[in-house]
């Protein structure tokens, strides 16, 4: 019944429930979930892999010509780049406080 259960999940296209289910069975760890710890473990990581998923696809839509992230900036200093404002831009604080920024 459980693997039933798990290849409804995939046929449902509910990939990070149906992961989460069969880590959870595996573990041995579903005995001890009580039945809203469980909806919620699974409702969390289903969110998590849509949110993954969406990133992906953005990214790859997005085409950028090299994959590049900030710890691989080269910071030397004839760049002259502050390396600690670009870090605390990173960040995405500025995102979350809504303030926006202007880089020439």
């Amino acid at each position: 019944m459980i693997q039933e259960t798990i290849e409804k999940m995939r046929k449902m296209k509910l990939y990070g429930m149906s992961r989460s289910f069969s880590h959870a069975t595996e573990s041995g760890s579903l005995a001890s979930l009580t039945p809203d710890e469980l909806i919620s473990l699974l409702v969390e990581n289903e969110w998590d892999d849509r949110q993954n998923r969406r990133m992906d696809r953005s990214l790859r839509g997005a085409r950028f010509r090299y994959k590049a992230t900030v710890e691989e900036l080269d910071f030397r200093p004839g760049r002259e780049l502050d390396k600690n404002q670009l870090l605390r831009l990173a960040d995405g604080a500025y995102i979350h406080k809504g303030e926006n920024i202007l880089m020439t």
